[in-house]
């Protein structure tokens, strides 16, 4: 038996899940949060995968990371988290800033109960005579969001953990498998999202960090740095894929950037936000990384 290393090449695909995708005749319904295009983008990924597995290509994959958007039913960022004073809730896409909290335009459910360890005190301090008000958290916890990053975006409900639509894509899921029986090796799957009071967009840590699990996951990124190359695709382009790769590239030398590589033809922006997504591909570009146009010529 021989070890696994993570040096080579990784492939990092992002986010593959059904709730991304549109609908397939036989295959899948329409995901709940389906990104137009991302069928096709399936298709090629899958397509990467297996020709990387031809006796006659000189392009091997030595590891598959997969990430996996985990949520539960009451998260932040879905719609029965939070209420009006009439009890409806928020319509997907709508955006909850730090006023609309204090004001009482929208306020969390006053019923939620907190899974153990939601927050840790050496992110989240109060007083320790004070007990823990969830209006309050929202309220700081949408001000840390204004500025500098994404507002908090009520998104349909999605990637329920165990639901159907948390699971891997069958065009992909199956690659994955012929990889795995030609290699010898197991992808590795990445849970995120799972905590409620967050949003976790990249794989390497959430918007708001508030325990440990939430945080900059350095064992990932060194593992990771480790490879040859990284490419990288998945869904979305302007959200999830943006968000980890932005994050991987901040974290390396201008060297080690060039190692990632974004295959374009793989993912795609959420429909009203593709100019996230353009602008994702200057950034990363401008960091170092390259773009790969057409993964078919891999």
């Amino acid at each position: 038996m021989n070890q696994e290393n993570e040096t080579g090449v990784t492939l990092l695909i992002i986010d593959a899940q059904n709730d991304f995708h549109p609908s397939l005749e036989g295959v899948r319904p329409m995901g709940s949060l389906a990104v137009s295009g991302a069928n096709e983008d399936a298709q090629r990924i899958a397509n990467f995968i297996e020709k990387s597995l031809q006796d006659d290509n000189d392009f091997t994959i030595d590891r598959i990371v997969a990430t996996l958007d985990s949520h539960q039913k009451l998260h932040i960022a879905h719609p029965k988290f939070w209420t009006d004073a009439k009890g409806n809730n928020p319509s997907p896409f709508t955006l909850i800033k730090s006023d609309d909290v204090k004001d009482g335009t929208w306020i969390p459910r006053g019923d939620l109960k907190l899974p153990r360890g939601t927050l840790e005190a050496k992110y989240y301090a109060k007083n320790e005579q004070e007990s823990f008000n969830l209006v309050e958290y929202c309220t700081w916890y949408g001000k840390r969001l204004e500025g500098s990053k994404i507002p908090l975006c009520i998104w349909p409900e999605h990637c329920l953990i165990g639901s159907e639509g948390h699971g891997i894509v069958k065009e992909i899921r199956s690659a994955i498998d012929k990889w795995s029986e030609k290699t010898g090796k197991s992808p590795e799957f990445i849970q995120k999202g799972e905590n409620l009071l967050t949003e976790m967009y990249s794989v390497m840590k959430a918007e708001v960090p508030i325990t440990e699990e939430t945080s900059f996951n350095q064992k990932l990124f060194l593992s990771l740095n480790e490879s040859s190359a990284i490419y990288v695709c998945g869904q979305a382009l302007s959200h999830c894929v943006n968000y980890s790769v932005m994050d991987i590239l901040g974290q390396m030398n201008a060297t080690d950037c060039s190692k990632v590589h974004i295959l374009k033809d793989c993912c795609s922006s959420v429909t009203g936000f593709e100019k996230q997504g353009a602008d994702f591909l200057v950034n990363a570009t401008g960091k170092g990384a390259a773009i790969v146009e057409d993964s078919s010529k891999i």
